[in-house]
């Protein structure tokens, strides 16, 4: 399913709607560009789920954890992870009891469950985006009810 976004409000306002519908153990991966708006649609499914703290790219942290009202949010961010020397479970996060969000999976594929939502973000101008939704039989419905 392919969506435009005029500015970061609306692709804000994409993700919460998307992140009104997720629950503990669902998986959303980002890919696009650098600077494409991964980071900003987990600030709309984190404020969808309730999270209160500032959501930011953990780039260099590889992981961040956030505590939503029902749930909590893990936030991936594997774009550094190659050639990294790290004790990092990702499996651990993936297969949780949160919600959990990876920016760059092509990193860790091997580890992917079988069911998950996927957004690609493309850069069309200065703020704009086509975004890309797709996802595997368990999602469906999440992502039609977009719409």
């Amino acid at each position: 399913m392919e969506f435009i976004t005029n500015n970061i409000d609306e692709t804000i306002e994409l993700a919460y709607k998307l992140g009104l519908k997720l629950k503990a153990g669902d998986v959303v991966l980002f890919t696009g560009d650098l600077g494409a708006g991964k980071t900003h649609m987990a600030k709309g499914i984190g404020k969808a789920l309730g999270v209160k703290k500032i959501i930011n790219s953990p780039t260099f942290t590889i992981v961040k954890e956030y505590q939503g009202e029902n749930t909590k949010l893990y936030h991936l961010d594997l774009y550094r992870l190659e050639g990294l020397n790290n004790d990092y479970d990702l499996e651990e996060y993936i297969e949780t009891d949160g919600v959990c969000l990876i920016e760059w999976p092509y990193q860790v594929e091997e580890i992917l469950p079988k069911e998950f939502i996927k957004v690609n973000i493309e850069i069309t101008g200065e703020t704009s985006r086509k975004i890309n939704i797709e996802c595997t039989p368990k999602y469906k419905e999440i992502v039609g009810d977009l719409r």
